[in-house]
């Protein structure tokens, strides 16, 4: 039984009554609620990987909020949104894709979608050989070569970085790719002021950075 206020009118307490029912059993009455300026999370840009857990929440629909998995074809289901393709884009572009699918339930504009990346353990990435501390590392933003370093504790006594290399994951297997870190890694001494003639290589799902 719905309790109306007693500072609104008989005729507006019909029409709020009214209008109320009529969202329940029709389309769906947007709700505003503001979200917060900002919500604690990852990178902003960091792009959604199969294994990711991410926070989804439509702002004033409670039974829209909740923590969804990404499959390993890349996809999740989601209630109003049907499947939603999050592998490979980013947070802000993931809400865009629910706010779109949603938007017919709603008389008016759909409220805000909001998406963070609960746990990123999709993206878990391996670093290998003459480093102080090798394993597995995960990462909610993305990462180069010169960051896994770091992660792994910095190179160890007699590394080669010379002939460092990275095993790629890519669908049609395992690729090879050489890196040039001796100069980066010299400082001022290896390479000059200014932009680097290339950039930084950056590690993806599974790739294996092996320092011999």
């Amino acid at each position: 039984m719905l309790a109306i206020r007693s500072g609104i009118p008989a005729l507006g307490a019909a029409l709020y009554v009214a209008a109320t029912l009529w969202g329940g059993a029709g389309p769906l009455a947007a709700q505003t609620v503001p979200p917060p300026a900002q919500m604690l999370g990852v990178d902003p840009e960091y792009h959604v990987n199969p294994g990711d857990d991410l926070d989804v929440l439509v702002w004033g629909e409670d039974r829209l909020q909740r923590m969804v998995r990404v499959l390993p074809d890349g996809t999740f289901t989601f209630p109003l949104a049907g499947q939603i393709q999050a592998a490979h884009h980013t947070v802000r572009e993931i809400s865009a894709q629910i706010s779109a699918n949603i938007a017919p339930n709603y008389r008016q504009a759909p409220p805000d979608v909001t998406v963070a990346v609960h746990e990123p353990s999709g993206m878990r990435f391996y670093v290998m050989g003459k480093v102080r501390t090798p394993g597995g590392f995960s990462s909610g933003r993305a990462v180069n070569v010169v960051q896994a370093l770091s992660m792994a504790g910095g190179l160890a006594d007699f590394a080669d970085v010379k002939h460092a290399i990275i095993l790629r994951q890519t669908a049609q297997g395992q690729v090879i790719e050489r890196l040039r870190l001796a100069e980066v890694l010299k400082g001022a001494r290896g390479v000059d002021q200014g932009e680097l003639p290339a950039p930084l290589p950056i590690l993806g799902v599974g790739d294996v950075l092996v320092v011999p």
